[in-house]
């Protein structure tokens, strides 16, 4: 199994520019914790999470946003993807296709595979997820 078969799409996204606070209900009325910020062209450049709008202040996800996105190609097997996230403590992960944003890998996308009875065999027990 890989990120391109689990991964979620189309992808809620967030400007630099973005307000903090229409960041906070864009992840509470959608029922997620983060989001990948794109540029005016559509390229990666950050990923914003609900801890970073608990620990960081600022008016704009810019000022808050984390630079250092670790991503994953759509073909990245599923079990690298939760090895990723468990020894970087990470619960989302981008899916690129080439230099675009193609989806996004979330510990529920996995979860949610597991419950459906897809196989994925993982690297690390499934309490460390």
């Amino acid at each position: 199994m890989i990120a391109r078969e689990i991964m979620t799409k189309p992808v809620i996204a967030v400007t630099p520019l973005t307000p903090v606070k229409r960041l906070a209900k864009l992840l509470s009325k959608n029922h997620i914790s983060g989001a990948p910020v794109l540029d005016k062209n559509g390229k990666l450049i950050g990923i914003v999470s609900e801890r970073d709008l608990l620990s960081k202040r600022g008016s704009q996800v810019k000022s808050i946003m984390s630079e250092k996105v670790v991503r994953v190609a759509e073909d990245t097997p599923v079990e690298e993807i939760a090895s990723l996230m468990t020894t970087r403590n990470i619960k989302r992960l981008p899916v690129m296709r080439g230099q675009q944003l193609a989806g996004i890998v979330s510990r529920a996308d996995i979860v949610r595979a597991m419950a459906m009875g897809e196989h994925v065999a993982l690297y690390t027990p499934i309490y460390d997820l």
